[in-house]
């Protein structure tokens, strides 16, 4: 494994988020059931949610209440084989803790006393037609990344066959020109000159755009322009796994750059290390090109093909065939 560099660029480091619920609801496309809750002030603050069967039977002890809280089929198929007055009851009970929010899965319509209990008590109830199981594991998914520690380094991300390629240098080295230049031959810009990574997981960092700025980039000379619209959807991703860093710098002599790439060298973000690549930038270099290329051996690396490695064999055996034939 190769040297990690430290990371010079100026980043900026945030905690995670809590996240409202009114986010959560125009993500999932929720149904509102109790619109006059201000869901704008309400928030979720672990990233992970709940089936409150036990409770609505009666056991509140361990309960997670700050998560989401999601019912379907099992818990209603429950509570309806109870006498209303005790339904209200259960109702009442699991609403005196701070829940951010309480949605049904399926469609599934409540009754009248959960729609009050909710009202009184100030927790949206919301309704989504998905399946309970998909819609438990696409809002943790979806919480896990806004909630994720994130830092934002100034550089431009984008998805270069399906590697998420981040472009850094120094400002006006060419990072927009050549994102440009990846857009036109097909591939997809995440965000420009502002980046926010997210760690989601030991293993994984995902890029975003700041929502001000995204599908924009800035060209010097002729301003701001908005990519989606001018290179149509399919020019544009929200979201990126990061999988390498392209650094692009002047050229310099005394610089003793790579040639062969046996050495990996690594840049660290959140704890994680990112291969890095350093490209020298002299005039008639297509920077593009460059990149797609580094895309497609940073894939066949993680095939299990490594160029490098294949012609350092080469070179070897025939070094020692040689040497065996002169003896």
């Amino acid at each position: 494994m190769g040297q990690c560099i430290p990371l010079k660029q100026e980043v900026f480091m945030k905690s995670a988020e809590k996240v409202s619920v009114s986010e959560l609801i125009k993500k999932e496309n929720l149904k509102n059931l109790t619109p006059e809750i201000d869901t704008d002030q309400i928030y979720m603050t672990i990233p992970d949610v709940n089936r409150p069967a036990l409770q609505l039977a009666g056991f509140f002890a361990q309960f997670d209440s700050e998560r989401v809280q999601i019912i379907g089929n099992v818990e209603t198929a429950y509570l309806m084989r109870m006498e209303r007055p005790e339904r209200r009851a259960r109702y009442n009970e699991i609403t005196k803790y701070p829940i951010p929010c309480i949605i049904y899965a399926r469609d599934i319509e409540p009754d009248s006393c959960m729609i009050s209990a909710c009202q009184e008590a100030g927790i949206p109830l919301l309704s989504s037609p998905r399946p309970t199981t998909e819609l438990e594991g696409e809002i943790i998914r979806w919480l896990k990344v806004k909630m994720a520690p994130m830092i934002t380094v100034h550089g431009v991300l984008v998805d270069v066959y399906g590697e998420g390629v981040l472009i850094m240098g120094d400002s006006g080295i060419g990072k927009s020109e050549a994102a440009l230049e990846l857009i036109k031959r097909g591939h997809r810009l995440v965000s420009d000159d502002v980046v926010e990574l997210r760690k989601v997981s030991d293993e994984s960092l995902v890029g975003t755009a700041p929502d001000i700025t995204k599908h924009f980039i800035e060209l010097r000379g002729i301003g701001i322009i908005d990519v989606k619209q001018m290179f149509g959807v399919e020019s544009v991703k929200d979201t990126q796994t990061l999988n390498m860093v392209i650094n692009l710098a002047e050229w310099s002599k005394e610089k003793d750059y790579d040639r062969l790439g046996l050495k990996d060298n690594y840049i660290e973000f959140l704890g994680n290390n990112i291969i890095s690549y350093d490209i020298p930038i002299r005039p008639g270099r297509n920077v593009a090109i460059i990149v797609e290329c580094a895309a497609i051996n940073n894939r066949a690396k993680k095939m299990g093909y490594n160029a490098a490695q294949v012609l350092y064999e080469r070179v070897t055996a025939n070094m020692k065939k040689q040497e065996a034939e002169d003896f």
